[in-house]
């Protein structure tokens, strides 16, 4: 897979939406990771890439990678009704409360901050902020469009922020040290390149996933007895 990032602007405005510093509340959601280490589905290092390597590859990629593809070209194409439809499947595919949740409270967060960034103008698109949910996938293909940036590098980096999400949780959760962490992350960047040529293969009909035992984490997690993580 070729990131097509020659300018060192759109590297960095790519780095600044892929930040752990970005305040969209990312930090306080598991994404059913917190009960799946309370059952013990997860207790190490190899558990737990097996674990984000599944939803990666079954859920990520057949159906958040895959509709932000559709997203991106919507606005490519200035196709503003087919963006509103694609984010409203998006937020559909949710499959418990929680999940929900965590899209939708991201993305709002997402749009509040695009709304005040001096760089970025978002003023020809607020009709899609107008609608009452917006999936943080949704909003993260239009931060990526408004900074140009490529779509395999913009998928790249949606990625590389579930991954970050998701080891960050595990450090706290299984625990893993932090070296264990770093080359857990090493380990799943390298299935990053996977992940978009399934997502980017994908026909319309075939988007989608049911990961059960992700759901079921989900759901059972609201309530769990102590939870770190509001999801």
């Amino acid at each position: 897979m070729n990131i097509n990032i020659a300018d060192p602007l759109k590297l960095n405005r790519l780095l600044q939406l892929c930040s752990a510093n970005l305040p969209v509340g990312g930090f306080s959601f598991s994404q059913g990771l917190e009960y799946a280490t309370e059952m013990n589905w997860i207790s190490c290092q190899k558990s737990t890439f097996d674990w984000i390597e599944l939803n990666l590859h079954e859920s990520i990629a057949r159906t958040d990678l895959a509709l932000f593809k559709r997203l991106y070209q919507a606005l490519e194409n200035k196709d503003f009704e087919s963006f509103k439809l694609h984010n409203e499947y998006l937020i559909a595919c949710r499959e418990s409360s929680e999940l929900r949740l965590a899209d939708v409270a991201m993305g709002k967060a997402l749009v509040r901050l695009l709304k005040k960034l001096d760089g970025v103008d978002s003023e020809p698109y607020k009709d899609l902020f107008a609608q009452q949910d917006c999936s943080f996938v949704s909003i993260f293909a239009l931060a990526a469009y408004l900074c140009k940036l490529d779509l395999i590098s913009a998928q790249s980096g949606y990625c590389w922020t579930y991954l970050d999400n998701q080891v960050a949780a595990a450090t706290k959760l299984v625990p893993l040290g932090q070296t264990q962490s770093q080359n857990l992350l090493f380990e799943l960047s390298e299935q990053v390149s996977k992940a978009i040529d399934i997502a980017n293969a994908i026909e319309d009909d075939d988007i989608g996933a049911s990961l059960p035992r992700l759901a079921m984490a989900s759901a059972w997690h609201e309530t769990q007895y102590t939870r770190l993580f509001r999801s």
